[in-house]
């Protein structure tokens, strides 16, 4: 007869990591008595004082991103390495721990997300609403056509100077934030017109219809990618600003940050 026990022991057998995501006190205290395993705790504050610790910048609504996110996090910070295995544990329905994945750090892949988070001049929430956004006008697109979109997130001040308009800017004497339901159903009609939006580090929308000016010379960027991505590549580079783009032909996210990209993204796997 099998026991509780035995049908979860694949899960947890041999694995070379356990990662805690904002587990309480006692479930730490606990975990930290295992023998031959190292323990991560990842999440927005070190609450339990580990002594190994990956900060996520914001509490994602996906466990998945979050596991995706911590995975990240240790590999850039030398925790962990490509082939080990994890024992992940987080909170699905409830704030303490009621699940438990087993994820080789090559599934959970590479997708830039700590970079672009940890890295990046503007705020993390500001960024993640930025790419809701982009994600869900990849899903959808505009009256069910597919669209390409630019948002240029951060050091909003340089970036208008190194632009120019194309046309009347609507958010020019407003006040409104990205993340807000009612100014991201305009992020997404505005969308379908040339140029550039700018938002600043803090949400502000500064402007849509935007030209970047700053010179593509020696921004490199896959072949296939279009205008939108060299103008992105070039402005990251020039600026602090992260830039991501949804791509009308392909439908595929992309951010650029430092005159490169760093992450890519299919919508309709996200």
């Amino acid at each position: 007869m099998v026991d509780q026990g035995d049908l979860l022991a694949d899960i947890i057998d041999d694995v070379d990591y356990f990662f805690l995501f904002s587990p309480s006190g006692s479930f730490y205290e606990k975990a930290a008595q295992l023998e031959d395993v190292d323990i991560v705790v990842v999440g927005t504050e070190n609450d339990v004082g580990a002594d190994t610790f990956v900060e996520l910048p914001l509490e994602f609504d996906q466990i998945a991103d979050r596991i995706r996110y911590g995975i990240e996090g240790a590999l850039d910070n030398d925790l962990v390495e490509r082939g080990d295995t994890l024992a992940c544990t987080a909170g699905l329905f409830r704030s303490g721990t009621d699940m438990v994945a087993r994820v080789r750090v090559e599934d959970a892949g590479h997708t830039g997300m700590y970079d672009l988070f940890t890295k990046s001049r503007a705020e993390p929430g500001v960024i993640r609403d930025v790419f809701e956004v982009a994600i869900e006008l990849g899903r959808k697109g505009q009256k069910g056509k597919p669209v390409g979109a630019l948002f240029v997130v951060g050091d909003a001040g340089k970036v208008m100077n190194k632009s120019r308009p194309l046309s009347y800017n609507p958010f020019e004497k407003s006040h409104v934030h990205v993340g807000d339901p009612i100014v991201n159903v305009m992020l997404k009609e505005f969308s379908r017109l040339d140029g550039a939006f700018v938002i600043s580090d803090s949400g502000k929308i500064v402007s849509a219809y935007r030209y970047l000016e700053p010179s593509a010379e020696g921004v490199e960027i896959p072949k296939g990618l279009g205008a939108r991505h060299m103008a992105a590549g070039a402005v990251t580079r020039d600026t602090s600003a992260v830039a991501i783009v949804l791509s009308e032909s392909d439908g595929m996210v992309r951010a650029f940050k430092s005159g490169e990209l760093i992450l890519e993204l299919d919508p309709e796997e996200y």
